[in-house]
């Protein structure tokens, strides 16, 4: 599968691509997870070099990113915040232009969305988005390719986002899912309501798509759902607001009450892990039949994988 459009590109956010190269990107992680579970072995990154800095903590993102690098036999090299100097006595441009030269592509997780897009203009080689504070495009295809292996072609299905609506995973959803013509419901307290920037611009999207966005209060508004998908209360880093976000997102806990409201038996439910489980959701729920959690997470490494094979190799080969 050629991908020559996409090589040498950055992923910072879905916004930079189009509806055909997110399905392609989709196509891809579809193949490679298709060889991984016939177990076929390939070196498609041999001789290939990946930094992965991280300013936040990380089980899913650190895990998919080295071994689906590593099983390539590519060598990713972990540098955590305490190991070089990310902004701090050397310029964040001049470490982006160091790591250009020894890298082939590199990854980072942490807290400005900034930080990513320096590094990708100083460094000259694909840069991608691990999380940041406002977006985690990782996780947003993994989970169009969860939705899909469940209902097929996302376009005209139904997902409910459950919390807070003005998080990374939901701004991320927004996006790829205005650019794919899914149908986003984000049930969230009104003090909690997406960034209306960000929401213009997606529904700019939706126009050419179909795709529609709803920002509602009330649960009800998961009747029909396909998906009811949720998140911490609190994100990294938003540690001293967490008392007041269980005092509004409370009401909003994803339970068994809460996904029988679908009026749906194939409902599935959806979160993008660490869950704390009797806050945001139920063990009951996450660890239940209609728990799609898991897939989630293994999927974060075939589309991760995808991303890099696209993006660095220009094939999928």
């Amino acid at each position: 599968m050629v991908t020559e459009t996409l090589k040498g590109r950055s992923l910072l956010t879905w916004l930079d691509y189009t509806t055909d190269e997110i399905r392609l990107f989709l196509d891809i992680s579809k193949q490679v997870k298709e060889e991984k579970q016939r177990g076929e072995i390939h070196r498609r990154f041999t001789g290939k070099t990946l930094a992965l800095l991280f300013e936040k903590l990380s089980t899913r993102t650190r895990s998919a990113f080295e071994t689906a690098f590593g099983e390539e036999e590519g060598y990713p090299v972990f540098l955590g915040k305490d190991d070089i100097h990310l902004g701090v006595k050397e310029s964040l441009e001049d470490t982006a232009r160091v790591l250009g030269r020894m890298f082939t592509a590199i990854e980072f997780r942490g807290y400005k969305q900034s930080t990513a897009e320096t590094l990708a203009k100083y460094s000259e080689v694909p840069v991608y988005n691990g999380l940041t504070d406002d977006f985690h495009p990782t996780q947003a295809l993994a989970d169009i390719l969860t939705l899909e292996e469940n209902f097929g072609d996302v376009h005209g299905k139904k997902l409910c986002f459950i919390g807070d609506g003005r998080n990374n995973v939901v701004r991320s959803l927004m996006v790829i899912g205005s650019k794919l013509g899914l149908n986003l419901w984000i049930i969230t307290p009104k003090v909690l309501s997406p960034d209306q920037v960000l929401l213009t611009k997606c529904l700019e999207h939706s126009k050419h798509t179909g795709a529609k966005i709803t920002v509602s209060a009330e649960l009800s508004a998961v009747k029909d759902a396909d998906a009811i998908y949720t998140d911490v209360w609190a994100s990294m880093g938003e540690e001293n607001k967490k008392e007041e976000r269980v005092r509004l997102l409370k009401p909003y806990q994803v339970n068994t009450a809460l996904m029988e409201k679908s009026g749906r038996k194939d409902t599935i439910f959806m979160h993008d892990l660490p869950a704390i489980k009797g806050e945001e959701v139920t063990a009951s729920v996450i660890d239940g039949k209609q728990s799609r959690a898991w897939d989630q997470a293994e999927n974060r490494k075939h589309t991760i994988k995808a991303i890099m094979l696209a993006t660095i190799n220009g094939t999928s080969d």
